[in-house]
């Protein structure tokens, strides 16, 4: 049951403009292809735990609570890669010593997140749980690839659940989660893990190429992929919760590219008016991107208590989520 929502953005902004004097490329070439303006980006006193602290008080704060019992943080751009995050945020915003850890799933964690954190509560593990979506991924991004470096930026997004019953407002549908393993490189980070290791034997001696440090993307095969399987996803979703597209107030799919949004909001046949868009000002932010979307509507007051939101997002892995959820209603703080 959704009973908090929060988000928050680093003040640094970076344009397409600024982007273009170190890059080929162009403020309308970027906006053309992907929909985005400009984005948020972490300074140097900034990084993903300090950007899930700062929402995860925020959700808190809507919430109208203090405590938790469980932390989760979903990530792709981790602090360290030991330990995980997620106990130095709950320290951080008071909770104590309650069970805390980090969830990797890319661009679809905030759904395998969610789907987490029920699971958590439905076991009885927790009444309330606080869930964040947190990157930092612009410093995962080759600064010289036009190809990738005007897609992402940063930012955290973050939600509080606590118990509660099927028929309230806050409850979340049947999920429909994805993966498929085989085409994992079509978007990766090669470097950084136990499979390419940064130094041979100990000794210090550098064995990676410096490239294979950042993000390498297929772009088009991706957008098929993203596309297909997000619809899909989403309809099974409709399906078990036994809701028709018409019945849905607000798309709120991941955004990842605006022309992926808009076609799967195509193929779905859910009104231009119905789809949810914030990519211009944050670009991709991963994990973060579903929360700190819905946080803009309902800051708004273009979400409402009562409306039927359908949620999808698509990523790295290859992985994929749907879920329904009838929104409650909540204070959401504007992020600028």
């Amino acid at each position: 049951m959704l009973r908090g929502i929060g988000g928050f953005l680093p003040p640094t902004t970076v344009t397409n403009d600024d982007l273009s004097r170190g890059l080929d490329t162009s403020d309308e070439w970027i906006r053309t292809r992907t929909g985005i303006r400009e984005r948020r980006v972490v300074s140097r006193d900034l990084s993903t735990g300090t950007l899930a602290v700062e929402a995860g008080a925020r959700a808190l704060r809507s919430a109208g609570i203090t405590g938790a019992d469980a932390v989760i943080v979903a990530t792709t751009s981790p602090e360290r890669l030991c330990p995980a995050v997620a106990p130095e945020v709950a320290t951080r915003l008071g909770l104590g010593t309650v069970a805390a850890f980090d969830l990797t799933s890319a661009c679809s964690g905030f759904l395998y997140g969610l789907a987490t954190a029920e699971g958590l509560i439905a076991t009885g593990t927790a009444d309330t749980v606080l869930f964040i979506g947190s990157e930092a991924f612009t410093t995962l991004v080759n600064p010289r690839d036009r190809a990738t470096a005007p897609i992402f930026g940063d930012g955290a997004g973050a939600v509080v659940l606590r118990r509660g019953a099927p028929d309230e407002p806050g409850a979340l549908g049947p999920f429909d989660l994805g993966s498929d393993g085989a085409l994992a490189d079509l978007l990766a980070v090669p470097a950084g893990g136990s499979r390419q290791r940064a130094a041979d034997g100990g000794l210090g001696h550098a064995t990676v190429p410096a490239d294979d440090w950042y993000l390498r993307m297929a772009g088009r095969p991706l957008y098929t992929q993203a596309v297909d399987r997000m619809s899909q996803s989403a309809r099974s979703a409709l399906k078990k919760a036994d809701w028709a597209v018409a019945d849905v107030d607000w798309f709120a799919g991941h955004q990842a590219n605006l022309r992926i949004v808009r076609a799967v909001a195509e193929e779905l046949e859910v009104p231009g008016e119905r789809v949810a868009v914030n990519i211009d000002r944050v670009g991709n932010t991963l994990a973060a991107s579903v929360p700190l979307l819905l946080n803009d509507l309902a800051a708004r007051g273009d979400l409402r208590a009562g409306q039927r939101v359908l949620l999808s997002a698509f990523g790295a892995g290859l992985s994929w989520g749907s879920a329904t959820l009838v929104w409650p209603g909540l204070r959401a703080e504007p992020v600028d």
